[in-house]
């Protein structure tokens, strides 16, 4: 006879493991089934690894501004690129510790294997066998996209499953996709002294699809690094190296970083055993607030759902499934507001509604070229641009695009007011220090005010620029 759980979830990354989380404060009555390792995407193989490169990058880099600030002997630093990648997978290690630690410490209740549905409450486990569930949640991840032709290149193609495993880095390396993924990547290897080029089918670099952002973003990026956007990369073997052409451009090779996105791991996951209509790709409809397939006992959570592939979108999305395999009815849950961030220099970030997505409507656009901004030109960062969004008739904040140094922290800032529903006048309400990257928000929403219909509101919100340089 079968076994059968209250719970089974499939797969360990940061959405099961948040749905594992909401699971056990009600039932010990579970299971948790993961192929392969038990590290997060995110932990193991990608925002955190990544990041630990672009920081050492970043840090190098500024031995280029050091004349600037009258400081000598920049040119004397070296960037020990063995000893870079050995840090970055030291921390890397620490910050999967401890999901690589969950089979061990819930025992028979973790099960390393391979699952796959039979259906909407039955799962083959391998090496345990069918198990049956009041509810499944499916948490199975993403994988990279590696074209199959490209197969025949061997270990000359990497990916961020292979890249981050690698002693020392390629001397030239070309990086395909110029996504957040390969912005980041490419700028940082650049920067640590490997020669790099950036292909992509599209004009646009990290998703930016504001047009006066995007070109700003280029101009900075294409310092670091050849940028060959617009047309498809085409990549022929010369033997030891790699020739990659494309938008007329080519580059000589030691290795190819593909950096094209990632797939949704639903192959033989028997989604075609629910009973449900299934797209070209194989995915059913998820609802967006309930993460629920259909009327099934059934959850598609994190990047196997294909839709917000961000870690805090997948501990999101395992935390709605995980309270919902256990509750008697299922309840929708408001998201939080869309933001996306790539930690290139300028950072760049998407928050609310982007500009395609608001064409059409009645809106106010405010931007700021920072060019000019009196605290970027200190700190030697005086490059980016910020557009947002604003409702033409009321001046309701729906959204910003931004490419700008440290633009990280103006991101969370926008995404709270846009949490908070409030308008051009509600953020102009907050204090502003001075001087600080913050005043060229601040510039950009006075645009946006300017051309609201008048009322009576204070001078501290909608004054008037004074003229003077160091304090507008």
């Amino acid at each position: 006879m079968a076994q059968h759980k209250r719970v089974i979830i499939i797969g360990s990354g940061s959405a099961g493991l948040s749905a594992l989380r909401e699971v056990r404060r009600e039932t010990d009555d579970f299971l948790i089934v993961n192929a392969g390792d038990w590290g997060t995407t995110c932990a193991a193989r990608g925002c955190m690894p990544s990041k630990a490169l672009i920081e050492a990058a970043n840090a190098f880099h500024r031995r280029k501004d050091f004349a600037e600030f009258g400081i000598s002997g920049g040119g004397d630093l070296r960037a020990d690129i063995p000893t870079i990648m050995a840090r970055m997978r030291a921390l890397r290690d620490g910050f999967v510790k401890s999901p690589r630690e969950v089979p061990e410490k819930l025992g028979k209740r973790a099960i390393s294997a391979r699952a796959q549905l039979l259906a909407p409450n039955r799962v083959q486990i391998e090496g345990v066998g069918e198990v049956t569930a009041d509810a499944i949640i499916l948490a199975t991840g993403s994988s990279p996209i590696l074209p199959k032709p490209w197969e025949k290149f061997g270990n000359r193609i990497l990916s961020t499953d292979t890249l981050f495993e690698l002693p020392d880095l390629p001397k030239r390396i070309a990086v395909i996709g110029m996504g957040a993924i390969g912005v980041e990547l490419a700028q940082a290897m650049a920067r640590l002294g490997v020669e790099v080029a950036g292909f992509d089918a599209l004009e646009t670099l990290a998703g930016v699809s504001d047009p006066e952002v995007a070109a700003s973003l280029r101009e900075s990026v294409s310092q670091d690094l050849a940028l060959y956007l617009g047309a498809p990369a085409e990549i022929e073997d010369n033997g030891t190296t790699l020739t990659v052409s494309g938008a007329g451009g080519q580059f000589e090779a030691d290795a190819v970083l593909a950096a094209m996105g990632r797939r949704p791991n639903i192959e033989g996951l028997g989604l075609e055993t629910l009973g449900v209509d299934l797209s070209e790709r194989g995915m059913p409809k998820v609802d967006h607030h309930t993460l629920q397939i259909g009327d099934l006992p059934v959850f598609l959570a994190g990047d196997a759902n294909g839709d917000r592939a961000l870690l805090h979108e997948a501990a999101d999305e395992g935390h709605i499934a995980g309270r919902n395999a256990l509750a008697k009815s299922v309840h929708a849950y408001h998201r939080r507001v869309p933001l996306a961030i790539t930690f290139c220099a300028p950072n760049t970030a998407r928050i609310g509604k982007g500009f395609k997505e608001l064409q059409g409507e009645a809106i106010l656009i405010g931007a700021q070229d920072f060019a000019r901004q009196s605290r970027a030109r200190m700190a030697e960062k005086a490059h980016g641009m910020i557009r947002i969004y604003a409702a033409k008739d009321s001046g309701k904040l729906l959204g910003a695009e931004l490419a700008l140094p440290d633009g990280e922290h103006l991101a969370h800032l926008l995404a709270l007011a846009l949490h908070k529903e409030m308008d051009v006048h509600d953020l102009l309400g907050m204090p502003f220090y001075h001087p600080v990257f913050e005043e060229g928000l601040r510039s950009a929403l006075r645009q946006i005010m300017q051309e609201l219909p008048q009322s009576v509101r204070s001078d501290l919100a909608d004054c008037p620029a004074c003229g003077h340089e160091a304090l507008d």
